[in-house]
């Protein structure tokens, strides 16, 4: 997955989901606020202007259900201005952290490939130390004493 692929996708479902508020708040405005919202359009203005933190465009709402559907605009702008800002500070965050990502992957690779060899070292010379298990054609590699090089 290309880097940023994964913003541009939260991003959008944000900015869907927002419009989505704008457009089903607009109906409500003109539904519920008729004497201060003469067309659907005002209502989408109202709703825009709420979700953008601006605030009302004119005067307040009259109606109990005019007030909630503003109240959940104001929420729903602070939250979506939350949520772009977190999308692009975790977009600089990824891109600064990846390069360390990676090496930490390879050290780690590096030291499990370590680690199974002086696993395998430790093995060899156990099975040396056993008795019985020596061969009797004389000394082998596994054998430590009879080595000709160092074992590393």
């Amino acid at each position: 997955m290309k880097p940023g692929s994964h913003f541009r996708r939260r991003l959008a479902t944000y900015l869907v989901i927002a419009a989505f508020l704008v457009l089903l708040a607009g109906g409500g405005f003109a539904a519920f606020e008729s004497r201060l919202v003469s067309s659907f359009w005002e209502g989408v203005w109202w709703a825009l202007s709420l979700m953008s933190t601006v605030g009302f465009v004119g005067e307040a709402p009259e109606s109990a259900v005019g007030r909630l559907v503003s109240s959940a605009l104001m929420v729903s702008g602070f939250a979506l201005m939350a949520l772009v800002t977190a999308a692009v500070a975790s977009l600089f965050v990824r891109e600064e952290t990846e390069p360390g990502e990676q090496a930490e992957e390879l050290f780690e690779a590096q030291a499990l490939r370590l680690l199974a060899d002086l696993a395998q070292r430790i093995e060899a010379i156990e099975t040396a130390m056993t008795p019985g298990a020596r061969s009797t054609n004389g000394p082998t590699d596994a054998d430590p004493r009879h080595r000709s090089s160092p074992p590393f």
